[in-house]
């Protein structure tokens, strides 16, 4: 892959990330809140982007997103494979325990 299409797949990313997260804080704010890992500062500003204004975030060249899991402890949590049926909802619950709790650290 080249810088054009590594340029051209962030803004693609971009765009859907804005619209995603858009759509989420139109539908239920508290929630969209969470799993965007964003403050109400931001949504509100997201919630009021016109298509135009998305379109020229997007276009930039960093990614408006980032993995919220830095955390050794929820990556292997999220990737613990071989694993039975039920282990894999618990540590899975597990991992969304943590990320919520970071989440309401950081508000």
């Amino acid at each position: 892959m080249n810088a054009d299409q590594i340029l051209s797949e962030i803004r693609e990313a971009n765009l859907s990330y804005l619209m995603l997260a858009q759509s989420l804080i139109r539908a239920d704010r508290e929630q969209a809140l969470y799993r965007l890992g964003i403050s109400d500062e931001n949504a509100a500003l997201i919630a009021l982007l016109s298509p135009a204004q998305m379109m020229k975030i997007a276009s930039g060249n960093t990614l408006l997103c980032k993995f919220r899991m830095d955390d050794d402890m929820v990556w292997s949590l999220l990737t613990n494979h071989g694993k039975a049926a039920n282990d894999i909802t618990t540590t899975r619950l597990h991992a969304s325990i943590l990320m919520a709790g970071r989440h309401q650290e950081a508000a």
